[in-house]
């Protein structure tokens, strides 16, 4: 599967061209500048999201602070997407897009943003809860959570991207959720969405092999009901089909020689804020 990689530093522009890009130190050191960014970003916002506030005044929140740091909102203009965040609430399963309804009590919402600093994309999502949110809705926020952080765990040169899919749906069948099919994490650095393609259910060994120098973002999106979802008329709006709740977290990774580093940590700590709830 040699053929399948190529040597980022060695291309003249920023294209997608269905290879695997390996980067080098340098990109490392852009990656972790636009990881962080995202994550400030998600961090400031984390004291915005309560009862009453519209999601289109989180989005606005979010895309004033990247501007007046002089970064670019990675979504604004993309495929004819006019916003900063996606904002998905309840049974939204990805790309919800902020409008007019006030958050209220008991919703759960993901915030999903990426960030251009210098050229490199820094995509990351996070849930937040207002105000008194359900058992179950907690519960699968945690899930999810520790989900990812599972998929992560067995990012290492020599592992597979099926070994990523299969750590996380594992866990997740096992605590009576289901994984998303339809949508999955991706490959990113000058490009937004590049490959490989990040699916986040599998069998060990299968898939293309993990090296050194690869980024792309692992971001399980998580049901309490069953796995299948469909996309409203505005095209963008995924929602699950059995109207079940949904969760999502994110993050934007690199694979280094023995393992991984995670450049869309929190600063102040608040990527972590769920511990798995006591089993039903």
């Amino acid at each position: 599967m040699t053929g399948m990689y190529i040597d980022a530093d060695t291309l003249p522009d920023s294209r997608n061209d269905h290879a695997i890009k390996l980067h080098g130190p340098e990109a490392f050191a852009g990656m972790r500048a636009a990881g962080r960014a995202a994550a400030e970003v998600l961090d400031m916002l984390g004291g915005e999201v309560k009862e009453g506030v519209t999601a289109e005044r989180i989005d606005t929140l979010a895309r004033d602070y990247v501007l007046d740091h002089g970064w670019i909102p990675a979504c604004m203009g993309y495929r004819g997407y006019n916003h900063t965040t996606c904002i998905s609430l309840n049974h939204v399963v990805c790309h919800g897009i902020p409008g007019p309804r006030q958050f209220r009590n008991g919703d759960i919402a993901n915030i999903d943003v990426t960030v251009i600093v210098d050229g490199w994309h820094g995509d990351h999502s996070r849930m937040y809860g207002i105000g008194d949110v359900s058992r179950k809705a907690r519960r699968l926020m945690d899930v999810t959570w520790e989900s990812l952080q599972r998929g992560i765990e067995v990012v290492k040169p020599g592992a597979t991207l099926g070994d990523i899919g299969h750590a996380i749906q594992s866990f997740v069948e096992a605590q009576r959720c289901s994984v998303v099919r339809d949508f999955c994490g991706h490959g990113l650095g000058r490009v937004f969405h590049d490959n490989p393609n990040i699916v986040h259910f599998g069998k060990p060994g299968q898939g293309p092999e993990l090296r050194a120098g690869m980024f792309f973002t692992i971001e399980p999106m998580v049901n309490l009901g069953k796995h299948a979802v469909s996309v409203l008329p505005d095209g963008w709006t995924a929602v699950t089909r059995d109207r079940s709740l949904s969760a999502q977290f994110e993050h934007s990774i690199g694979v280094t020689e023995n393992g991984c580093e995670i450049f869309t940590l929190s600063p102040l700590g608040l990527d972590t804020p769920h511990t798995l709830s006591d089993p039903v």
